[in-house]
């Protein structure tokens, strides 16, 4: 099994009004083709732990390390462009650009990036909305989709340049419970047979049950690597 990221001894603290420690001495291992989840009450930590492991947060210590890349102490450029290449994001709100087609938003990662040409990076547009069940949809307005539609475009969005790594923050908190399941076997479809890596941090616990592995945090401290038989 080869390990996509590792988390060691990670603590972070914040200043502003008083010192205060968010997170305390973090580590574990992330394996290739996993389904992560991350539980646990709001201000536990959870979403702080999700935004150093996406590189957006470098005010911590400890180390963090991506594909055998200690990542720690990167400048934000090599950063930004460690994000570009190895890391999609999807969030609870799709942050869509709702005057541009489906087919531009997923486009435009891969456009910033520049590897491929424009025609190129359509194509692969129009396979990773294939994949989300949307390609029928590729020219209509981000505006003009159920809001299940427009998370399945941001999924898309996230795949476009062939991530290591899918971060999710509350990916399914906006949605109701048929969009939840759609969104969740999608996320079990691309682990299983395209071998994508994803961390998702959720308020659902039937959401991270189902997951291939739930860490549930407390106090800023991971409590327990493995729910499934007690959530």
């Amino acid at each position: 099994m080869e390990t996509i990221l590792h988390a060691k001894n990670i603590n972070k603290f914040f200043h502003d009004p008083v010192d205060f420690q968010v997170l305390k001495d973090i580590s574990f291992d992330v394996i290739k083709g996993e389904f992560l989840t991350i539980i646990g009450k709001s201000g536990c930590g959870k979403s702080t732990l999700l935004y150093i492991l996406s590189t957006m947060d470098t005010e911590y210590s400890g180390n963090l390390t991506i594909h055998n890349e200690l990542v720690t102490g990167y400048k934000q450029d090599k950063l930004a462009a460690i994000r570009n290449n190895k890391i999609g994001f999807v969030f609870q709100f799709h942050y869509l650009l709702s005057e541009f087609s489906c087919l531009k938003n997923v486009m435009i990662p891969a456009l910033k990036l520049g590897k491929f040409s424009t025609e190129e990076i359509e194509a692969k547009a129009y396979e990773k909305l294939d994949i989300l069940g949307l390609k029928d949809q590729a020219l209509k307005p981000a505006s003009k989709l159920s809001g299940g539609q427009q998370q399945r475009v941001a999924i898309a969005r996230a795949l476009i340049n062939d991530p290591l790594i899918i971060i999710c923050d509350e990916p399914t908190g906006n949605l109701d419970t048929k969009n939840t399941e759609i969104i969740f076997d999608i996320f079990k479809e691309l682990t299983q047979y395209q071998g994508q890596t994803i961390i998702a941090v959720t308020h659902d616990n039937d959401f991270a049950k189902a997951s291939d592995r739930t860490i549930e945090m407390q106090d800023g401290k991971i409590i327990n690597w493995d729910l499934k038989e007690t959530i």
